[in-house]
């Protein structure tokens, strides 16, 4: 008979310890993977429309960039002057790329070892000469170089233009392998420049070389 209850007593406490754990599991843990998988699905989501709108923007600017090149060839070849299709062309590359703030060239000036301002589109800037050597477009005049500055900010040899400006990117003009001139783009965006602004300058700059 004591073994009886003691059996039967094993058991209840066996059903309450199983009744606990299914409860605790209901109120609890149940709940919580359902916003694991929630929350996750969510994240998942949410990464996947980023993933495809920047892969969408990419293509975008690709394809922006492709059509600017061909308007920009037939602005070169239908060229009758010179400060005229440059002014044409930093008017253009403004107007068309969001991230494009102020395009300007600079043309070298070897006698006084310094760059002098040509054609550009944007806010007027105190800049009309630049020392070889000083801030961006000083030292590609120097380094023959593409220069991309991310973060203007974090340059020590760096000549402020406007406080609106975050990032910038230079690219020099080679005529017959000498360094004559460069592109300067200001942005008012942090980081925009990628490597497809770089190919693209590029492609503008030996366009341009065929008409100095």
């Amino acid at each position: 008979l004591y073994a009886a209850c003691r059996e039967d007593q094993s058991n209840a406490e066996l059903n309450v310890i199983i009744r606990f754990r299914k409860q605790f599991f209901e109120k609890y843990v149940s709940k919580n993977i359902l916003r694991f998988f929630f929350f996750r699905n969510i994240v998942f989501e949410q990464v996947c429309f980023w993933k495809n709108t920047f892969r969408k923007s990419v293509f975008s600017i690709k394809k922006m960039f492709e059509k600017l090149k061909s308007e920009i060839t037939v602005l070169i070849e239908n060229s009758k002057e010179v400060n005229q299709t440059l002014t044409s062309i930093c008017d253009a590359l403004k107007s068309k790329i969001p991230h494009y703030d102020w395009v300007g060239f600079y043309f070298k000036n070897d006698k006084k070892r310094e760059l002098v301002l040509g054609p550009y589109a944007g806010k007027p800037t105190d800049h009309s000469t630049i020392p070889f050597g000083k801030g961006i477009c000083g030292q590609v005049a120097v380094s023959n170089k593409n220069f991309v500055v991310p973060d203007v900010q974090a340059q020590d040899n760096y000549i402020a233009c406007s406080l609106e400006v975050k990032s910038e990117i230079v690219i020099p003009i080679f005529v017959k392998g000498e360094n004559i001139g460069q592109i300067d783009i200001d942005s008012n965006t942090l980081n925009p420049f990628s490597k497809a602004d770089e190919t693209f300058l590029e492609f503008i700059c030996a366009k341009v070389a065929t008409l100095l």
